[in-house]
């Protein structure tokens, strides 16, 4: 395990006008003197798409840890399982998350799980209603969470998913799978939305003025590698940025990049000042970048005191 502080900051910046706007009057002072000392990490910057089914700091994530990092086949799942002492029986798994899917005439918009307030006698009994159907294609549910389940299943193998947060509050229908290396998976959607459009489970969540559950998604499939990746040293991974990007409400997202300017970011650039060894990844929604207090050349050490790395120099390469 390594002894480097990673920090690794999620949804740094976007191209929405309203995230450009936000960063105009921000000032983070800890963050510019941090990047000043620190050189440009190549091993640990990673391009994509703002299309990628997997988002640049999950990608980032996924590297630290040693597992594969290719495009929507990362095996979260199989790695939260086997993180809890959990054998993952040589199988390939995957998250499933019940959801509701608002549908518009133009949009299919996958809302916040969270926003059902599923707790776990609701959710398993949710799993109960549905798990048959999964069995009938070699899928076996387990409960994890009331927002999430465990799936195993050969469809999972080498099955390229989208993220969750990619597709949050989204129109699901970009983000699907391929229907025609999915055909299982788009047909239990279809399945699922007919048994519990008017189902009892549903009928008395909308008598307590409840969201329906209507749809789920699937996301982080695959097997763990064989070896399992030895233990890693997890980077930090503030949410804050995330949750505000993700509501696109750029207010609170300008507030939240203030308080981890002067928390987080703050606590690195002292262990940086004091020579401890320290990394940094910037991550937006295509590309992410990395940084660490790796030895410089002399003229690296004077190009950095004349032209400093700034954030701002920075943003629109993420």
């Amino acid at each position: 395990m390594s002894d480097t502080t990673h920090l690794l900051i999620p949804y740094a910046a976007s191209a929405s006008e309203g995230s450009q706007q936000a960063l105009q009057g921000l000032a983070l002072p800890h963050l510019d003197r941090l990047l000043a000392r620190l050189s440009p990490h190549t091993e640990h910057t990673d391009t994509g798409e703002e299309t990628s089914y997997s988002a640049p700091h999950e990608r980032a994530l996924a590297q630290a840890l040693g597992l594969p990092a290719e495009d929507g086949r990362t095996p979260w799942a199989a790695w939260h399982r086997h993180q809890q002492g959990l054998s993952t029986n040589d199988e390939a798994w995957a998250f499933v998350t019940p959801c509701q899917w608002h549908v518009s005439t133009d949009h299919i918009t996958l809302r916040d799980p969270d926003s059902l307030a599923l707790d776990e006698a609701a959710s398993r009994a949710l799993l109960a209603i549905v798990a048959p159907w999964f069995s009938e294609d070699g899928i076996t549910l387990h409960y994890d969470q009331p927002t999430r389940w465990l799936a195993s299943g050969a469809l999972f193998a080498q099955l390229a998913t989208a993220s969750l947060e990619r597709v949050l509050l989204r129109d699901v229908r970009p983000w699907m799978p391929d229907a025609r290396t999915a055909r299982t998976l788009h047909r239990l959607h279809s399945e699922m939305q007919m048994l519990l459009y008017t189902h009892a489970f549903n009928d008395e969540r909308a008598a307590r003025g409840l969201p329906v559950v209507n749809s789920f998604w699937v996301h982080g499939t695959g097997p763990l590698p064989t070896p399992a990746p030895p233990p890693a040293t997890v980077p930090s991974v503030p949410t804050t940025l995330r949750d505000a990007a993700l509501r696109e409400d750029w207010r609170a997202w300008a507030t939240a990049w203030a308080a981890l300017d002067a928390g987080p970011v703050a606590a690195l650039l002292r262990q940086a000042e004091s020579g401890a060894p320290v990394q940094l990844t910037l991550s937006g929604e295509r590309n992410a970048l990395g940084f660490r207090n790796a030895p410089r050349g002399l003229a690296q050490r004077i190009q950095g005191f004349f032209r400093p790395q700034r954030f701002m120099d920075l943003r629109d390469k993420l």
